[in-house]
């Protein structure tokens, strides 16, 4: 489990943001989509955008967490997309 003290420095619930940064592939962002379904459904318009040379897409989604441990299976489960390099 993830270390963090997102209890200590939010209430719930929460409109939280992540950022998920991966290798450029136009399915990203609707992977990301696909695992936030998973543990907060909802309809989701995430925003995508190109690194400068186009190498990688970050993907920001903003979920509405409900507990710290909904924020870090999130960021584990965002991690876990193939291709992902980072969640922020």
């Amino acid at each position: 489990m993830l270390e963090t003290k997102f209890d200590e420095l939010m209430e719930f619930p929460n409109s939280f943001p992540f950022k998920v940064v991966g290798d450029a592939c136009d399915t990203l962002a609707d992977r990301v989509v696909a695992v936030v379904q998973k543990h907060a459904p909802g309809d989701y318009s995430p925003t995508t955008k190109a690194s400068s040379k186009g190498t990688y897409h970050s993907v920001t989604i903003r979920v509405m967490v409900t507990s710290k441990d909904h924020v870090e299976t999130l960021y584990t489960e965002l991690a876990a997309i193939d291709g992902v390099k980072r969640v922020l």
